[in-house]
């Protein structure tokens, strides 16, 4: 008996011309967290809209809880939960108004002890009479949240969940995910932040439509078997310009002031890239060599078609 519960084979979408996915494979299996994460326009909302019946795939198959997406999207819908992009519940009604409205579209009766338990399992039983609207951004994202859960669904598909809200609502609410998966449900997300996908249990990188690679985080990483060096100058676009001419140089990177650069040799080569920037009227203020993240190898990647980092 297999424990997947979702199977996704050659799963695509196009609107009119464009193919907003493109031959999507995956396998999720039963109590883990995968993340989708990629570039705006890889795919990673589409994906989800289709594996949660809303839009209908144009080509391939998938099968959730052993059910057929197409033939059988209603035995789907009663066991999954969707959260979507953005805050998308009613803001003139209050958080306890919200979860009653949901409750009642789930057909959950006696809904009021499960409201209780959700109320204190995102810490917003204080805010229960405030209106939708008048939350901060966490707030409404663990309010949605409870929404999605009222029906006890076994599978929940986020869609970048955290995007808008502040850095400690986003540890709140990765912290409520975690206590979800004790509980054996299974989570399937999207988002735009590498360093979220780290919490991941399974990462999966898309781009263009298609996955690019699934793996944990520390397998991800240990797919970059090049030298990562961490540069700052006084002048980094100049230098980024300077130094992608360099055969010792395979991709130059830039995050916030520092560039990193992946190397086809060593740290022995930093003596070289020096020489490069001083001819360019450049001054090397730091450089040291730092592990890959995922967000080096994803982008190295995507800019290497085809090739193995």
């Amino acid at each position: 008996m297999t424990s997947a519960v979702v199977e996704a084979d050659g799963l695509s979408k196009q609107f009119g011309t464009v193919s907003a996915v493109a031959g999507f494979n995956l396998i999720l299996n039963k109590g883990e967290m995968l993340c989708l994460v990629g570039p705006d326009g890889a795919g990673k909302s589409t994906t989800v809209r289709m594996l949660s019946g809303i839009v209908r795939p144009t080509s391939g198959t998938a099968r959730v809880f052993g059910y057929d997406l197409l033939r059988e999207a209603d035995r789907i819908k009663k066991r999954i939960g969707y959260m979507s992009q953005g805050f998308t519940l009613y803001g003139d009604l209050t958080v306890d108004e919200n979860i009653e409205f949901f409750a009642e579209i789930h057909e959950v009766k006696d809904y009021q002890g499960k409201r209780e338990e959700l109320l204190a399992f995102t810490r917003l039983e204080p805010f229960r009479k405030r209106l939708a609207e008048k939350l901060s951004g966490g707030m409404k994202q663990k309010m949605s949240l409870a929404c999605t859960l009222i029906h006890t669904p076994n599978l929940l598909l986020l869609d970048e969940p955290t995007t808008g809200v502040d850095a400690v609502s986003r540890r709140e609410f990765w912290a409520i995910l975690r206590s979800l998966l004790e509980t054996g449900i299974t989570i399937l997300m999207t988002s735009p932040y590498m360093d979220e996908a780290e919490r991941a249990d399974r990462v999966a990188l898309m781009d263009r439509g298609s996955i690019v690679v699934v793996d944990t985080p520390s397998g991800i990483r240990a797919r970059m078997k090049r030298t990562i060096i961490e540069l700052i100058c006084d002048d980094n676009r100049r230098a980024a310009a300077a130094l992608k001419g360099l055969p010792e140089v395979l991709d130059v990177q830039a995050f916030g002031d520092k560039l990193h650069l992946v190397m086809s040799g060593t740290d022995r080569d930093v003596p070289a890239l020096e020489r490069r920037l001083i001819e360019s009227g450049i001054r090397m203020e730091k450089w040291r060599p730092v592990p890959p993240s995922l967000e080096n190898v994803f982008i190295f990647l995507t800019r290497k078609t085809g090739r193995e980092p």
